[in-house]
């Protein structure tokens, strides 16, 4: 399945494992194409999937788990501060390589959080 075009009503079907292992995967996503130096456009869109799949679980997931909730949250700040600013760290390889680093960790955070979520 690709997960890049799901939509709002499509994707809030899902429990909020399901949800937290797509977002993952986008993050996953964004270290492969960020290391490869894929297309600026295609990991934007990753970026924006990502932001909206966030967006899209945290309020059922306040519910549930506040602490991981808000380690969400924060998780969709870095990621916007990396859209903001994708047109200059494209261009510098150190930049993308600290990204996709970093995309890689989250994604194994978001992978944590989604073994703990039940709902």
């Amino acid at each position: 399945m690709n997960t890049a075009y799901l939509d709002k009503e499509h994707f809030q079907h899902y429990n909020i494992s399901t949800r937290l292992s797509h977002l993952a995967a986008h993050l996953t996503q964004i270290q492969s194409l960020t290391i490869n130096k894929a297309e600026e456009n295609v990991i934007v869109s990753f970026m924006r999937q990502s932001l909206h799949f966030i967006e899209w679980t945290v309020p059922e997931l306040v519910e549930i788990d506040i602490d991981r909730a808000a380690e969400l949250v924060d998780l969709g700040r870095i990621i916007a501060r990396w859209q903001h600013s994708w047109n200059k760290t494209y261009k510098s390889a150190k930049s993308r390589s600290e990204i996709a680093d970093t995309a890689g960790k989250l994604s194994k955070r978001v992978q944590e959080i989604s073994a703990h979520s039940t709902v």
